[in-house]
């Protein structure tokens, strides 16, 4: 059975029927008897993962949700014959289905809310290093053991030989050279080499820690002494520092809190409620 794609959906159709078809919501898929109109499958289609949805713009993919919706509907219409939808092995898991669903939708309702400001501001200023952020270029040569790709017709250099290279190359910036003519000419990123070497902008950990370290570091124009990561050495220019704002960083830090601010709804939803637990069955706690 191909059911994996729809797991979280099979309480939703276990023993639902569609309302009859209304003349703007045409019948789309039928399994026996049962009828699924374009407004209920849509439903369906909503109830799957951003990415899931976004992977139904084919036909092909759209045709295999249905045989899945069908194949499971067959599934449970046979169930259904051999009445096996009145267990109670199958109607306790279904109730316990349909409350984590419901409790799900809570939760979602409690993250919509919006961070009060105090609490962004507070987590801005409890977090200001994270906002820090440089804009750099850089010239990469790599040595023998790198990941990146040898360029075609280029020797295979030593630990010793790139160093050599790097060292060479930074006296020739140091003495008036171009960074970006020589990161063109030179660098084995040839994706920033070629745009002479810019690496756009960045925050802090966004690099490996030996070049991070170095970005939040060397001074403003200055070019950098031969860094060594596990690509190779590299040489650093930043062009400019500072730090994002708080409006710049708002999207992200709201992003952050709302699942806290979901679980600490929660929370106080439980003191709420009271809760008894039989220590006879479940046993006494230390």
């Amino acid at each position: 059975m191909k059911v994996t794609l729809l797991f979280g959906i099979s309480a939703m159709l276990w023993g639902q029927q569609a309302a009859p078809p209304k003349p703007a919501d045409p019948v789309v898929l039928t399994i026996g008897s049962e009828k699924i109109t374009k407004s209920a499958f849509e439903q369906i289609i909503g109830t799957l993962s951003e990415q899931q949805q976004a992977q139904l713009q084919t036909p092909e993919a759209r045709h295999s949700l249905a045989e899945q919706v069908a194949e499971l509907k067959i599934m449970a219409q046979e169930g259904r014959v051999r009445k096996l939808d009145q267990s109670a092995a199958v109607k306790a898991k279904i109730a316990l289905e349909t409350d984590q669903m419901i409790a799900n939708a809570v939760f979602q309702e409690f993250v919509k809310a919006k961070p009060a400001e105090a609490d962004v501001l507070a987590y801005y200023e409890k977090n200001k290093d994270t906002w820090e952020q440089a804009k750099a270029r850089h010239i990469l040569i790599r040595m023998a053991g790198s990941p990146v790709p040898l360029r075609e017709g280029q020797k295979d250099l030593t630990d010793e030989e790139a160093l050599a290279k790097v060292k060479e190359l930074r006296a020739k910036i140091v003495g008036g050279a171009s960074f970006a003519d020589l990161a063109k000419a030179e660098s084995d990123d040839k994706g920033s080499g070629d745009n002479g070497g810019d690496l756009g902008s960045f925050g802090r950990g966004q690099m490996v820690p030996e070049f991070d370290e170095s970005a939040f570091k060397i001074p403003v124009g200055q070019v950098s002494e031969p860094i060594k990561t596990q690509y190779g050495y590299h040489l650093l220019l930043v062009d400019q520092r500072g730090t994002k704002s708080l409006d710049d960083a708002r999207a992200e830090i709201e992003q952050t809190l709302r699942p806290e601010m979901g679980q600490k709804a929660v929370e106080a939803l439980k003191t709420k409620t009271t809760v008894v637990y039989d220590e006879t069955y479940f046993g006494k706690l230390p």
